[in-house]
């Protein structure tokens, strides 16, 4: 009786933490081995060591996560012609996994070596003339940048805390940083992000949606067999102009026949005549010559 109450018990607490997702995928046709980890709940003095260790301290949403499931993965996979491929993949990494992006200079490097703080060359002040636009988080001591997911090498979803000025009120937001060290917004809370995240069902590349280039076009095939009602492709088509990257077709002039060419016209016997002509009367002039 005690070992059904706690199956009952983790089975709804893993509905609440997966927003019954993993019924909805169990539901979808050739989905197979869902599986959702088991954690349990981080210790209080772990996320403590943790604030202490980073001088940040956690968004309340988060630290409400971690004190119910220290991480979380639920991974999904598909059959395609008696194989299983896995597809999906849910993660935000544990207490201990969120590690800082940046790791600290050692002390035997090279003074002149390259790092990403080289890439903070533009000011500041070219990204803060577009309005309803988040500054993007800095690779330098103005942001400190945690990892929450690795995104299977695809990416990389932070945790960054801007504004890190004594005095100054942090800014936790969370980004996502593509192949080509380039920021984009996702969220401004970890909820909503988590929603996000769900609301995807882990898709490969799902992340890309939310760039100006968006996913590839094998993640774009995923996201609209499994995804048919949120996935759209106006968001990664659309560039800076505003102008559309999809081909226009027009079924009324596409499949018309095509017309034949007009002849081109004759050339008139005029001028043959009258070269003709002038040749005759070289000739006539030739044979005058050859009777004087």
């Amino acid at each position: 009786m005690e070992e059904t109450k706690e199956k009952l018990v983790f089975k709804c607490v893993a509905e609440r933490l997966t927003l019954a997702i993993t019924r909805i995928l169990e539901n979808m046709p050739g989905v197979v081995d869902v599986r959702f980890a088991e954690r349990e709940p981080a210790e209080k003095r772990s996320l403590l060591s943790w604030e202490q260790k980073n001088s940040c301290i956690l968004p309340e949403d988060l630290r409400d996560f971690y004190l119910t499931t220290d991480g979380f993965t639920l991974t999904w996979s598909v059959k395609l012609d008696d194989e299983c491929v896995p597809l999906g993949c849910m993660t935000i990494n544990s207490v201990g996994r969120l590690c800082p992006l940046l790791q600290p200079v050692l002390l035997f490097s090279l003074p002149n070596a390259p790092s990403l703080a080289d890439l903070d060359w533009e000011e500041s002040s070219t990204q803060s003339g577009l309005p309803h636009v988040p500054v993007a988080p800095h690779f330098d001591a103005r942001s400190r940048i945690f990892e929450l997911d690795s995104c299977g090498g695809n990416g990389k979803v932070c945790l960054v805390y801007k504004n890190c000025t004594p005095g100054v009120l942090f800014i936790v937001e969370i980004w996502f940083l593509d192949r080509s060290l380039c920021w984009h917004f996702l969220t401004a809370t970890f909820t909503a992000y988590y929603r996000l995240m769900i609301t995807h069902l882990g898709l490969p590349e799902w992340q890309y949606a939310y760039t100006p280039y968006g996913p590839s076009p094998q993640a774009k095939q995923w996201a609209s067999l499994y995804q048919p009602l949120t996935f759209s492709y106006e968001l990664s088509q659309v560039d800076s102009a505003g102008d559309f990257f999809v081909n226009k077709l027009d079924p009324a002039t596409a499949f018309k026949g095509k017309t034949k060419a007009l002849p081109l016209p004759k050339k008139q016997p005029t001028q043959c005549s009258s070269g003709g002509a002038s040749k005759g009367q070289g000739n006539t002039g030739r044979l005058s010559g050859v009777k004087r």
